[in-house]
């Protein structure tokens, strides 16, 4: 089995998991063991599927404004939690690349491993959801052939990004790539960076 194949699987089986409820308050059971890429990847999925269901409850176009609020800052933390996911992944990559001997020549490619699978996981909700409005009972057959449409675009994105994954990651391990990569820095989060946050502080 490819790497792209099993992160597909993992990532399907967790947005299937998290739509047995359908809630954003419902604690994740992760079903692998901690600190295995299958973990982080599970994990990964998760606050990805929770953050899709975060943005659609903040469109309802009655939403109380201080519930839309809290949302909001619930979605800035998402955010957070999924950057430092990604950065957690791209580290088990590095240290499982770092005795690689790198060749002559070798170049960097645009974008880590951890933030391509990153793309991979937002795919499989995409695929989900778009597969449901396809199905849809209550919808228009205009509306689920343009559905039908789109999903078959995004089977083929998951497919070439998938492609793209595996070839990547044999890539650094064989020297033709080297990995390197650097940390988001985020700003907006932290007192001390984001002058809103340390102006208040002063006051």
């Amino acid at each position: 089995m490819s790497f792209s194949t099993n992160c597909n699987n993992i990532f399907d089986r967790c947005v299937n998991d998290y739509h047995k409820t359908d809630n954003v308050e419902t604690p994740i059971s992760n079903p692998y063991s901690q600190g295995t890429l299958e973990w982080f990847l599970y994990s990964k999925n998760w606050i990805d599927a929770v953050q899709w269901h975060l943005e659609d409850i903040i469109r309802e176009p009655g939403i109380d404004p201080v519930d839309a609020l809290a949302i909001k800052r619930r979605i800035d933390s998402s955010n957070q939690e999924r950057t430092d996911m990604v950065e957690m992944i791209d580290s088990y990559f590095m240290e499982r690349f770092s005795n690689v001997k790198v060749e002559t020549g070798a170049t960097i490619n645009t974008e880590t491993p951890a933030w391509a699978i990153d793309r991979l996981s937002i795919l499989a909700l995409k695929i989900y959801h778009m597969r449901a409005e396809a199905l849809r009972a209550d919808a228009t057959e205009s509306h689920r052939s343009n559905c039908k449409t789109k999903l078959d675009t995004l089977l083929t994105q998951r497919e070439d990004l998938s492609t793209a994954i595996d070839n990547l990651l044999n890539d650094i391990e064989s020297g033709r790539k080297y990995m390197k990569f650097y940390k988001q820095m985020k700003m907006y989060n932290d007192p001390s960076l984001n002058p809103v946050l340390y102006a208040g502080k002063k006051a």
